[in-house]
């Protein structure tokens, strides 16, 4: 597609179109937004060498009571220093018991010690409470080891700045306080397990606060750990976690909105700039160039690869993601995979790399950045409307093909939620477990017809197929097909006949199913006597049975 606008980009109007149009457009939220809430009476456990421990203290006598855990040696001998330790925080108790573990999160943390005879709840014994409401750590490396962590937990080391924002923070954190409840689960439509099998487990190794487990083979969300990070939303492949603020479909409206309304006022294609709300909030102004659409999210992995190619169908030029070093590492790894993903997938249809992810430091070059998709050719705008994530990015990358080289190739690429189911029919049996264990069912029977269908688009590649069947005749293959209308029609994988019982010639099972059984438990001498019955519906196989024992009487006594 070679048409392009008579480009206003050089413009002065072009960041007033800009104003104009993010003062018109906002992201519909939940009025009353789902939260949850901490309580906290202002209890702290300072932990880390005591005397820098006693010292921290000293300055919290606002709070309620106090407490120190001492697990590393005093930092200095000097005779003044010691001086001024002891005459710190005199009625706080230190405790010397190893540390075992910490769980929870604001006016919810226990902390687990060694003692002689075993463990115990540290709280219980220091200030005679089940928990304690706020932690700060003066250790010199985190006495919990998370990327995102806890509400209540401050992890300061011996860094001065650090621990005075703390203690100007910390009498804050009194009272009551309510968070929003950042995501939800559809089990409904979870892959992760089916029948006691186990499956995808993409969110479980995305979550940066740990807040995410699998309890009873189902997801579970803590929301008083979450982080609204967006990682697990982002990873899962069914739209079975699903961010609640904004909703998908909200911000799919809504960068649908400001991308046709840019167009429409400033006749160019504007850029994406999706941002987090804290670091990356802080390094945007409005000397971005006009042409840049900056969008704040919770955090930058909260706008997936569906979003970023329905922005583009939607006929934005190009999507930059803002990375800060306040990123976690983790929401960095799964940033770069899917910006790869996606650059294979532009590549193959022969699209330019329209999505960037930039560091802070490469803000002060955006316009040269933005300078070469600005000859890009343009994208007409798709007419599609968002609806399940998986339907949503399929009709995006659709339209983005059907806008250069409309290829009907496969792109093979591994581990992604993508892909194909095979069949080997000369050991399938029809039993159809791979359609009771299917989440999204991209695997369907043949109602009153031995059939097993299959459709691509809607397959995940969990593998709850292929370790669901018992004949292990089923493989899978990881790939993004291009071709539309192979991907989107029912496939049959495997059909026959039904087997025809031999007394009332009702169908009841599949052909492969009966000669399976014949060859299993055809010689077996319970089946000895009479392998014709296995031929038999369930009603004519009793009907055969009593039948020959009114025959001969004492057949059923032997």
């Amino acid at each position: 597609m070679s048409m392009h606008f008579n480009s206003s980009e050089n413009l002065s109007d072009l960041k007033q179109v800009r104003q104009q149009v993010l003062g018109q457009t906002q992201i519909l939220q939940n009025l009353i937004p789902p939260t949850v809430s901490y309580t906290t009476e202002g209890n702290v456990l300072v932990i880390g060498p005591e005397d820098l421990a006693r010292l921290a203290a000293d300055k919290l006598s606002n709070m309620g009571q106090c407490a120190i855990l001492a697990n590393e040696s005093i930092t200095s001998q000097d005779e003044a220093h010691l001086e001024k330790v002891m005459a710190a925080a005199e009625i706080v108790e230190s405790y010397y018991n190893k540390l075992i573990e910490i769980k929870g999160f604001l006016g919810q943390f226990q902390v687990k010690v060694e003692i002689e005879n075993g463990t115990a709840d540290l709280s219980l014994v220091a200030i005679r409470k089940a928990h304690f409401d706020l932690i700060l750590d003066l250790s010199q490396s985190p006495c919990i080891n998370l990327e995102m962590l806890p509400p209540g937990y401050f992890y300061v080391g011996q860094d001065e700045a650090k621990l005075a924002d703390a203690i100007e923070q910390l009498p804050d954190l009194i009272g009551q306080f309510d968070k929003p409840r950042y995501v939800k689960v559809n089990s409904e439509i979870c892959a992760h397990s089916r029948n006691g099998i186990e499956g995808c487990n993409r969110c479980l190794n995305f979550c940066p606060a740990d807040a995410i487990s699998s309890v009873d083979k189902l997801i579970e969300i803590d929301p008083y750990l979450c982080h609204g990070a967006g990682s697990c939303t982002n990873a899962c492949p069914t739209g079975a976690i699903s961010y609640d603020l904004p909703t998908p479909q909200a911000l799919h409206a809504y960068l649908h909105k400001l991308v046709t309304r840019f167009r429409d006022q400033a006749q160019t294609a504007p850029v994406i700039l999706f941002h987090d709300a804290a670091k990356g909030a802080s390094l945007i102004n409005d000397d971005l160039p006009g042409a840049i659409i900056p969008v704040e999210l919770e955090e930058i992995t909260v706008a997936s690869m569906d979003h970023w190619l329905s922005a583009l169908a939607w006929g934005a030029r190009q999507v930059i993601v803002l990375n800060t070093d306040a990123t976690a590492p983790t929401l960095m790894q799964m940033l770069t995979g899917e910006q790869q993903l996606v650059d294979a997938i532009l590549d193959e249809m022969g699209q330019p790399r329209r999505v960037t992810v930039i560091d802070q430091n490469q803000l002060a070059d955006l316009a040269t950045i933005i300078e070469t998709s600005a000859s890009w050719p343009v994208i007409v705008p798709g007419e599609f409307s968002a609806t399940t994530k998986r339907s949503t990015l399929y009709a995006a990358i659709d339209h983005l093909n059907s806008q250069a080289a409309s290829t009907d190739t496969c792109l093979s690429k591994s581990n992604i939620p993508f892909g194909k189911v095979s069949v080997n029919t000369d050991s399938c049996t029809l039993c159809l477990s791979c359609v009771a264990t299917c989440p999204t069912q991209a695997l369907k029977d043949g109602g009153d017809k031995p059939a097993l269908y299959f459709v691509e688009q809607d397959c995940v590649q969990c593998g709850l197929c292929e370790s669901a069947c018992p004949e292990k005749v089923i493989s899978l293959t990881p790939q993004i097909n291009f071709d539309a209308t192979a991907r989107q029609e029912r496939q049959t994988l495997n059909e026959e006949a039904p087997f025809e019982c031999i007394r009332c010639g009702e169908p009841f099972a599949t052909q492969s199913m009966v000669k399976r059984m014949l060859e299993v438990v055809g010689g077996h001498s319970a089946f000895s006597a009479n392998t014709q019955r296995l031929k038999m519906c369930a009603d004519c196989r009793v009907k055969d049975m009593f039948e020959d024992i009114l025959q001969d009487p004492e057949k059923q006594l032997r």
